[in-house]
């Protein structure tokens, strides 16, 4: 076989180039790349001592590659920039040859006597450039006697083809990684914003009846069953809400709200469902519903207590079938969604006055939530008035403070507004107090300009549950053991006319269930049954 004759020096230094680039465009990992190409350049073209280094955002240089060394160099070694040769050609962004590296002043400076050992070694040096940006230095030493003849020109102009790819390449890692930080940076703020505003667990409070309501909120989320959140206005059932939305597997689905009371009846329609073009006065497009966009999500239908019989059957067929029709169209379209309902209407009462159907009351009261009012749950009245004032400071660079007679003040209220009203009282008292802590005499109720207390006794009375207030305060009594009727009912808590009356409601808010009511009004069923006897309460069979 006869032997392949050897390739000229044009190319070789085309083929070092050639492998060069392949090296660099082969990884991200700049020091790893770096070192190959030393590797190949100092390989291919005899060359020694190959030094490869990057300015940093302190404008020292440091050493990101070395070959042919002794010893592997510090890949942190700092390269000195103001006296050193290499800072002479970082500075003056010229290549920079030095024949005999023993008779120059800049490395006897620094080198002394081994410096003087190494005559007839040369430094070669070029810029690394991107553009007219000077970005690091990029050096090798030629000794003599090698089997190629040194040739400066042809060596600084095959290392300024290498140290211009170092650069675009160098250019190009940095904008990988100053892009990946941002996504990594914007990823982190999105994660928090999410946690901030739909992680149950950072919902303000820590009292026993807002951690129940956790709990079933973790518990029902992770389902697909229908929720029904119910609770007084301004209890926070919309941040509920979005709260099993977010736990659940649906979270990186639409969220779609529809407040039904806030739209008539023609208008909710085809918000919900959507139009065709021209099937109605000013339909001047065609129109996708809440239903449609609500697709691999979840729907909260606020305040559905407030719909009309007409609606709630067109709503119903909805929810059975999944399947619906724009207005003006007759195709069907069907939509796969998780219904969550909230209302601070008494259902049960509406069913039985005919004002709301019986088959969708079925139909959403699947998981039933019962949101605390905040009265209730007095204990969260600090937390809730120390998040408020914090974000009221934030937002206007205030940095109030609350005395504690002000917060006593507000644990005296019983909050017919619950917690939005909570707020909108502390934000009203951090806008008029005139110093930087907020008194008791700042309060409206402390001046008689409060009236909200007029209030609470409409708002316990129509909204669920109305039995709330005696729940919590009423003692828990023991199993009866006696047999007789009279007995059992002696036993019991007094019942007042105004109590018979709220036994009343909590069995028709209970379903005339009376083992929940039981619960509610923390009696026994044994003594639910003979308090019904005796105050002639007739249980309703649906």
């Amino acid at each position: 076989m006869r032997n392949t004759p050897a390739s000229p020096p044009a190319n070789l230094e085309l083929i070092t180039i050639y492998e060069i680039s392949k090296i660099l465009s082969s990884s991200l990992d700049f020091s790893k790349t770096i070192q190959d190409v030393l590797n190949v350049l100092l390989s291919h073209l005899h060359m020694h001592h190959g030094v490869a280094s990057m300015v940093q955002e302190s404008g020292q240089l440091h050493v990101v590659g070395a070959s042919g060394t002794a010893r592997e160099l510090d890949k942190f070694i700092e390269l000195d920039v103001a006296e050193s040769i290499w800072g002479k050609v970082f500075k003056g962004g010229m290549p920079v040859v030095v024949p005999d590296i023993s008779q120059d002043t800049i490395f006897a400076r620094h080198g002394g006597a081994k410096t003087r050992n190494c005559a007839g070694v040369a430094f070669i040096g070029v810029p690394i450039r991107s553009g007219r940006e000077c970005l690091g230095v990029l050096s090798v030493d030629r000794h003599p006697g090698g089997d190629r003849p040194i040739n400066f020109e042809r060596d600084v102009r095959i290392l300024s083809l290498v140290a211009n790819l170092i650069g675009q390449t160098w250019k190009l890692h940095q904008s990988v990684a100053h892009e990946r930080s941002l996504l990594i940076e914007e990823k982190q703020r999105l994660q928090k914003q999410l946690q901030k505003d739909h992680d149950i667990e950072n919902i303000v409070g820590k009292s026993r009846r807002i951690k129940q309501v956790f709990a079933e909120v973790h518990q029902a989320a992770p389902g697909k069953a229908t929720v029904l959140l119910r609770g007084e206005s301004g209890t926070g059932k919309e941040a509920i809400a979005h709260a099993i939305h977010y736990l659940s597997p649906r979270a990186k689905g639409p969220f779609i709200k529809v407040n039904c009371a806030s739209l008539p009846e023609t208008l909710l329609e085809s918000e919900l469902f959507g139009h065709e073009k021209g099937a109605f006065t000013g339909a001047m497009t065609e129109r996708r519903g809440r239903f449609e966009m609500a697709d691999k999500g979840t729907l909260f239908l606020d305040e559905i207590g407030d719909t009309s019989l007409s609606f709630q059957a067109k709503l119903l067929r909805v929810l059975q079938e999944h399947e619906f029709e724009r207005i003006g169209s007759n195709k069907t379209l069907r939509t796969e969604f998780r219904l969550v309902c909230a209302t601070n209407r008494n259902l049960e009462e509406m069913v039985t006055k005919n004002e709301f159907r019986a088959d969708l009351y079925f139909r959403i009261n699947v998981v039933a939530i019962l949101l605390p009012p905040l009265r209730e749950r007095k204990e969260d009245i600090p937390l809730l008035v120390d998040f408020f004032l914090g974000r009221f400071n934030r937002e206007n660079g205030r940095a109030l403070t609350m005395s504690a007679e002000a917060l006593q003040v507000f644990a005296r209220c019983n909050w017919p507004g619950n917690v939005r009203e909570l707020e909108n009282c502390v934000e009203r008292a951090a806008t008029m107090c005139r110093g930087n802590v907020i008194e008791g005499l700042d309060m409206r109720c402390q001046k008689g300009q409060c009236f909200s207390s007029l209030l609470l006794e409409t708002t316990a009375r129509s909204s669920f549950p109305i039995v709330a207030q005696q729940r919590t305060h009423a003692p828990t009594m023991p199993a009866p053991e006696a047999n007789d009727a009279e007995d059992q009912v002696a036993t019991m808590p007094s019942l007042t006319l105004t109590e018979r009356e709220r036994m009343l409601d909590a069995m028709e808010k209970c379903g005339w269930v009376q083992a929940k009511a039981a619960r509610m009004l923390n009696l026994t069923p044994r003594q639910m049954s003979y308090a019904l006897k005796k105050y002639g309460i007739e249980v309703k069979h649906f």
